[in-house]
């Protein structure tokens, strides 16, 4: 071999290893910290969520335990802001992974937030129409004139105007408040407003014999009823995709937990911790496909409804701006982690028109 020959291949060889420590170096850079948040805050403000996958890993502290042994701190925050002010976060940096409402989630990426939708974080969860219990409102139609609470910004707002249409009536037709559930209920209580909409946190309003439910989003078709996501930063996607789907790892596992018949009693408690009764989750999910609500994938018919709820919210000029929601789904993380778990046929895909 020439002079020159060995020279050439020793450059070649010395690049190579350059290149591969270089790729071994970027494989185990790790953030310091992951900042998560959610805008589940239970009864009297303490950091504890319900209802979805995501919530319950917080409650038994998976991430944590995840990057333990990493020294990878893990920083929640429980936004009492609920969705507007986890978009502001996400907008000044602030948010690396959350857990997110449809409206929100939708509103954010229209607005240019940059973010990725890489697992469903529930589905299906219900609304309810509540009046103080000597009303003699029996539906929206009764209500005409009078003032309605509920949270804008959140999926409870989209949920909201889409039954209202579905019904034939308009925000027009009513004085909206803007309010969250404690602050609401007390209103509802007082004789301040006629009415609230929300969720089930209303319900141990009910039982205290304050207010009485006349409707619900269960007579309502699935784009009506109120769905979560799973979003990250890109830009901490992009910098750490290892750590997101150790992440989503966990919360998928946690999701095949929750859809098991056998974990609902268990499932409860946990959910209970809020401050919100066991009887509370057991009244709402009475009938519910715990299997169907907790799964995580992007099967046609979460991914039609996704698509649903966003042109019910530009119909209705609550979200401005469109989204490609192919590109904005990154579903390679939630596949992975089935795989990783063995749980690919555990959640059997449904196509668009599943109901």
């Amino acid at each position: 071999m020439s002079a020159c020959s060995k020279i050439l291949v020793g450059s070649v060889l010395a690049t190579t290893t350059l290149f591969s420590s270089a790729q071994i170096f970027a494989a185990e850079v790790k953030p310091t910290v992951i900042r998560l948040a959610t805008p589940y805050v239970g009864t009297g403000n303490r950091p504890v969520g319900y209802s979805n996958y995501y919530s319950t890993t917080q409650t038994l502290g998976l991430i944590e335990k995840e990057f333990q042994k990493d020294g990878i701190k893990i920083q929640w925050n429980n936004f009492k802001g609920a969705g507007p002010a986890i978009n502001e976060s996400f907008a000044n940096g602030l948010v690396d992974i959350t857990w997110l409402g449809d409206l929100p989630s939708l509103i954010g990426k229209a607005s240019r937030l940059d973010t990725r939708l890489i697992a469903v974080g529930g589905s299906n969860d219900n609304a309810y129409l509540a009046v103080p219990t000597g009303s003699t409102a029996k539906s929206f139609a009764d209500l005409k004139g009078k003032k309605i609470g509920f949270f804008k910004g959140t999926n409870i707002h989209l949920s909201l105007i889409s039954t209202l249409k579905r019904q034939g009536l308009s925000e027009k037709d009513f004085r909206f408040v803007n309010t969250d559930g404690p602050v609401g209920y007390s209103a509802l209580a007082s004789g301040d407003l006629d009415a609230i909409w929300s969720n089930q946190t209303l319900f141990p309003v009910v039982d205290r014999g304050i207010a009485k439910i006349i409707y619900s989003t269960k007579q309502e078709p699935a784009v009506n009823r109120l769905s979560g996501y799973v979003l990250v930063n890109s830009k901490f996607e992009q910098k750490y995709p290892e750590t997101v789907q150790r992440i989503v790892n966990v919360l998928v596992k946690q999701a095949a937990w929750e859809s098991n018949p056998a974990n609902k009693t268990e499932l409860f408690k946990l959910w209970s911790k809020s401050g919100l009764p066991y009887a509370n989750f057991d009244k709402a999910y009475a009938g519910v496909d715990l299997k169907r609500h907790s799964s995580p994938i992007f099967d046609g018919y979460n991914v039609a409804l996704i698509k649903q709820k966003l042109k019910a919210g530009q119909d209705l000029k609550l979200i401005r701006g469109n989204i490609d929601v192919d590109r904005w789904i990154e579903p390679k993380y939630v596949n992975n982690a089935l795989k990783t778990l063995n749980l690919q046929t555990f959640w059997t895909p449904q196509g668009a028109s599943a109901k």
